[in-house]
């Protein structure tokens, strides 16, 4: 019992060591973490969900997606990392904006 903890826990000491390969030419890459909104103009009229935030996230190179609502308060901070997407109160996206 002892013996194969100790080889579980070597195997997992082991493991942290590995290296993770570069991507694929041409697969997804990690975002920039610069926004750039112009990427993501086509989303405006759009309807809110999971899979257009995540399209957002990606074609406007943030790492943060923020859904704004009418009325909702959120911090007045500049993050140059994230995307602000204000929706309207029918859910319909209104404007992309870095910040």
């Amino acid at each position: 019992m002892i013996r194969s903890l100790s080889l579980a826990a070597l195997a997992l000491a082991l493991a942290g060591c590995a290296s993770t390969p570069p991507p694929a030419a041409g697969g997804p890459t990690a975002p920039s973490g610069v926004c750039n909104a112009e990427g993501a103009r086509w989303a405006i009229g759009s309807a809110v969900n999971d899979d257009v935030v995540n399209r957002i996230l990606r074609d406007t190179g943030s790492r943060d997606a923020r859904v704004l609502r009418p009325g909702q308060m959120a911090t007045m901070d500049f993050r140059e990392d994230r995307v602000n997407v204000d929706v309207n109160d029918r859910g319909a996206i209104t404007g992309i904006r870095c910040g």
